[in-house]
């Protein structure tokens, strides 16, 4: 015998996923086999691919009649296999095939996504997802059994508005309501952002309002409240029912492009970039402050000018810097061409980019006040020591040298001979070039120890760093090519000329543990 079993209620949330109009090739004509009128089943005489031709593209067949060319335009209803195709309207006449197939951009989404078949890579199907429970916990508060999401419409058609704001009904854990999967076209729950500056990448939710991160612009939503004007342009927040209130963008060109993987969070401080105006930004109680203006701004506007991929943000909580990742071009790198990386970081305090590192993350985050990185599926810690305890500068298992490059610009209008070079730290550092604009010095390898007269005589023309008095200093060596008229000493010939000298340390992080280095001053004279 018969009987009714009450089916349990479970709420549904249904994840729609789309083929977007530029993931088929239109434009493309190739020439149609046989056609079946009485099934619309239009074969084509060579194979076809998912992005040549798929469902709700339009389709362009011409033929001759007599003296006359018949164009049937229409739209694929269903993809049978590589050369198969189902077709939605009737031709108007018989076709006289073979004949040329011309297919167009999607026009027609009514078969959108369920004629994409799994075997595509990137399998486009929805998702059903019912669950009762809050968060799908064991004990969690039971969803509220209310109704489905729901949509009435003549013809149901698709609209892409990219900036545009929306929001669904509440939830209410207390009371069980849960009205998030409820879109009331009767009510208003949308809110348009000027379309003149480009799409909203990113939202971050402060305090009671909405921070709207578009392409070219970056503006507030005020969330349950609205903004009132006096006749003297005076603005008072006033509290209403009203979602998202009043949009009031911030003063400054300047959008996060199409980067969101740009932004970092610091308390108050957002952090993003604006490769359209090749810019690096903080969002802050002032208002944006362009921070790549820190004696950076010729730096940044040739990286974001030749940047070819997503350029990646983060906060670092250890040393409280804002951590950037920018690609580069493809360089050859052996016999493959990989893309070149920079990787630096902003700190507050110095108000300034303090640092160029050697590892290129795909993510960057910060947890419980620890750095972490991701590499290749794989999250890295940052500054912990390896496993012998020793190893410095060691990221995601590579070994790096740590170096560090600065200017010496005393008297900058005088010409000046540089002479000697000392630092104060440990042990180790090598100078590996010293230039000015018209000379270059040898490098000066680690130091050597002297505690004699004696063997400071020997060592006076060495090429090494020398310990006295607590600091490491040795002869600048002049390298430069000889010229014409030029009178040269030897090997004693020292000292380098020019206006200002930069100077490149560096130090080999294997197995030496921590090094320190506090302190890099020349002593220099005029040069007559």
């Amino acid at each position: 015998m018969a009987a009714l079993i009450e089916l349990k209620y479970f709420n549904t949330f249904w994840l729609k996923k789309i083929k977007k109009i530029t993931d088929v090739t239109p434009g493309r004509v190739s020439q149609a086999n046989s056609f079946n009128a009485a099934t619309r089943n239009l074969n084509m005489n060579t194979t076809q691919t998912e992005t040549q031709m798929n469902v709700g593209q339009e389709v362009i067949i011409k033929w001759v009649v007599g003296l006359t060319t018949v164009i049937y335009r229409t739209y694929i209803v269903e993809r049978v296999n590589d050369q198969n195709f189902i077709l939605a309207d009737d031709p108007p006449s018989t076709p006289v095939l073979p004949a040329d197939a011309e297919v167009g951009k999607i026009i027609n989404f009514d078969n959108i996504p369920q004629g994409y078949p799994v075997s595509v890579s990137d399998a486009d199907d929805d998702w059903l997802l019912e669950e009762s429970r809050i968060r799908g916990g064991y004990n969690n508060t039971s969803v509220d059994f209310g109704v489905k999401a729901y949509l009435v419409e003549d013809e149901p058609n698709q609209s892409l508005k990219s900036s545009s704001l929306i929001h669904s009904g509440i939830f209410n854990s207390r009371t069980g309501v849960n009205q998030t999967n409820q879109f009331s076209v009767a009510e208003d729950i949308t809110r348009t952002i000027d379309p003149a500056n480009g799409s909203i990448q990113k939202l971050y939710a402060e305090d009671t309002n909405l921070i709207i991160f578009q392409e070219n612009k970056v503006s507030k939503s005020l969330i349950d409240k609205d903004a009132i004007y006096s006749a003297e342009g005076n603005a008072s927040v006033t509290s209403r029912n009203l979602v998202i209130g009043q949009n009031v963008a911030f003063a400054g060109e300047y959008g996060i492009s199409i980067d969101p993987e740009s932004f970092a969070v610091n308390g108050y401080r957002k952090y993003f970039t604006d490769r359209d105006q090749n810019v690096v930004c903080r969002l802050s109680m002032d208002g944006i402050t362009v921070i790549s203006d820190y004696g950076m701004t010729d730096f940044f506007r040739d990286k974001f000018s030749t940047a070819s991929g997503s350029i990646i943000g983060g906060w670092d909580a250890h040393n409280k810097q804002y951590v950037l990742t920018i690609p580069g071009p493809r360089v050859n790198v052996g016999p493959v061409a990989e893309v070149s990386y920079d990787t630096l970081a902003f700190d507050e305090r110095s108000k300034g980019w303090v640092s160029l590192f050697d590892y290129k993350p795909n993510q960057i985050f910060s947890l419980n006040n620890n750095y972490f990185t991701t590499k290749s599926g794989k999250i890295y810690k940052h500054y912990t020591l390896a496993t012998n305890t020793t190893e410095r500068a060691v990221f995601y298992g590579v070994q790096k040298n740590s170096s560090v490059t600065f200017v010496f610009n005393g008297a900058p209008s005088m010409v000046k001979n540089f002479q000697t070079i000392n630092y104060e730290g440990d042990t180790g550092w090598r100078m590996d070039s010293f230039k000015t604009n018209t000379d270059t010095t040898l490098p000066i390898t680690s130091a050597v120890f002297v505690t004699t007269l004696e063997q400071m005589q020997n060592s006076l023309l060495i090429n090494r760093f020398k310990q006295k008095e607590d600091k490491y200093y040795a002869d600048l060596v002049n390298g430069t090519p000889s010229q014409n008229g030029e009178v040269v000493w030897g090997s004693s010939s020292s000292g380098v000329k020019g206006f200002f000298g930069e100077v490149t340390m560096s130090m080999s992080n294997a197995g030496v543990g921590k090094k320190e280095l506090f302190a890099v001053s020349t002593g220099f004279v005029q040069s007559s």
